[in-house]
């Protein structure tokens, strides 16, 4: 298979493309390395390169965001886009008998793949962040990619196509949201592997160690989703504006739970492990939120401690099974960037991800890890050093953290 001449004709020929690809026999290695791989890494790079090279602005000021943390982005976002498109292809599959369709694991991710094409190859827009707003087009392109090529791979009912394209989108939107919510919590300021019942869970290798993604809930979030397809194509068929809003929402649950690999730990567990005391400052205030009530995979517990001459923020956070997956592309950036007025790390040290950033004159200093299990701990404070802060870290009960389990997908 030619990358260049499939590419093109999945662009231009989609409905005879898909029946093509339909034929093939390919594995999980093949569509990623030739393909998948090659393709993510245009945004990725082409992102890096006109925000962090080229710059954007306007009346004759230019932003640029700093090369370090440019390059952190980029091997980040090209990391979890990928894993991205594998997610999409289980949720594929997943959906498909809700349809009318027939679940094949390999079907799907080729799906996911090639429907993808578009998408990525829009990336190309970033280079130029001004024209950014082309590569939305791109992606809706996809979409139509993605409409034409569930009936044929997937074999499900054309008259239900439209509803299964609404929810697979509707899920790629959820999950998109929350890789670029992992994405942002780091920057500064084979037919195994696709989960099922009694699957195992998905391991990758990193620099950091060992990566576990646990795909054996997928079939109960599932079932999940087909009821939420299915409320959704009644509510279509009602015309019931509050029933098509209902039905989306439950949708987007649904979705959040396929994503998430199991409920993030729960709200109240990491407010336990804030301190009444920090350095010596009372906790004058905290903030809990979950988001358990919206269906979503995350919970942040966080605290204010302070006086008149110092203040600090302690803030503990977990976005589910996506947790791990962040910890991987982490594990895979690191390095440092100074200047003369600020300076920032990011580094492993005992199978742990460590990030400093703090400015030069002491005015602000913060320092982040992000634990085995995913939980990111952060401190943040003014009139205070990076030393300082990693010092209160070690006080913190970070094992205990570490300890904590994640429930299953319910």
């Amino acid at each position: 298979m030619n990358l260049i001449e499939r590419a093109k004709s999945i662009l231009l020929q989609p409905k005879d493309t898909w029946a093509t690809i339909d034929g093939e026999s390919t594995d999980v290695a093949t569509l990623f390395t030739r393909y998948a791989m090659v393709l993510a890494a245009i945004p990725a790079v082409c992102g890096f390169i006109g925000m962090s090279l080229i710059g954007f602005g306007g009346f004759g000021v230019t932003i640029r965001v700093p090369f370090v943390s440019g390059l952190m982005n980029m091997v980040i976002s090209y990391v979890l886009s990928l894993v991205g498109i594998f997610v999409l292809g289980l949720i594929i599959d997943a959906l498909a008998p809700t349809f009318g369709g027939q679940k094949n694991q390999i079907q799907a991710l080729k799906v996911a793949v090639y429907a993808s094409t578009a998408a990525l190859l829009g990336g190309i827009f970033s280079l130029l962040p001004a024209l950014s707003m082309l590569g939305l087009l791109a992606a809706l392109y996809s979409i139509y990619l993605l409409y034409t090529g569930l009936p044929v791979l997937m074999r499900s009912a054309p008259e239900k196509s439209v509803g299964y394209t609404v929810v697979v989108i509707v899920a790629a939107i959820v999950m998109g949201v929350v890789i670029g919510a992992v994405s942002a919590l780091f920057m500064p300021r084979s037919g195994a592997l696709f989960g099922g019942a009694g699957a195992p869970a998905i391991t990758m290798n990193t620099p950091g160690g060992k990566v576990s993604i646990d795909t054996a809930g997928l079939e109960a979030a599932g079932k999940k989703m087909e009821e939420a397809a299915r409320k959704m194509e009644e509510a279509q068929k009602s015309q019931d504006p509050a029933a098509i809003a209902a039905a989306t929402g439950d949708a987007a649950k649904a979705a959040a739970g396929l994503l998430g690999g199991g409920q993030a730990i729960a709200a109240q567990a990491l407010k336990a492990a804030l301190p009444e005391k920090l350095a010596g400052l009372p906790r004058t205030g905290f903030d809990v939120q979950d988001g358990a009530a919206l269906g979503l995979p995350t919970s942040q517990a966080s605290a204010q401690y302070g006086n008149d001459d110092k203040q600090l923020r302690l803030e503990i956070v977990d976005i589910g099974g996506l947790g791990q997956m962040a910890a991987m592309a982490m594990g895979m950036a690191q390095g440092e960037k100074e200047d003369p007025t600020r300076a920032e790390k990011t580094w492993q040290e005992g199978g742990r991800t460590l990030h400093t950033r703090y400015e030069k004159d002491g005015s602000h200093a913060e320092f982040k890890t992000i634990l085995k299990n995913g939980l990111v701990v952060s401190i943040e404070g003014d009139k205070i050093g990076v030393k300082e802060l990693q010092g209160l870290m070690s006080q913190l009960d970070l094992n205990g953290l570490e300890s904590l389990q994640r429930k299953g997908k319910s």
